[in-house]
């Protein structure tokens, strides 16, 4: 698969994975304060982690979700942070 074919599944697959960090983010709103079992954190971040930081950033403000905890807050900004220098090592080393 050369760059032409490649860029484009990526960027699909990015566009899905943001996608459901909305869908998973909104449905542990959705169902916090309830009985049912919560998403775990861990799984929030590494939606985040493997490149829907987008998608979880739009979720917390959008949502109002993990925005009061200092933690979680944290987490999510070191992640950003880390893919921002991440990106620009890469575009600069072309």
């Amino acid at each position: 698969m050369d760059d032409s074919t490649l860029m484009p599944v990526l960027l699909v697959a990015w566009l899905a994975l943001n996608a459901v960090t909305v869908l998973v983010y909104g449905y542990d709103k959705a169902i916090a304060g309830g009985t049912r079992r919560r998403v775990p954190e861990r799984v929030l971040l590494a939606l985040a982690l493997l490149g829907g930081s987008p998608g979880a950033l739009l979720s917390m403000g959008l949502f109002r979700h993990k925005t009061a905890k200092a933690s979680f807050r944290r987490a999510m900004m070191l992640i950003v942070v880390g893919q921002l220098a991440l990106l620009g090592i890469v575009y600069f080393q072309r």
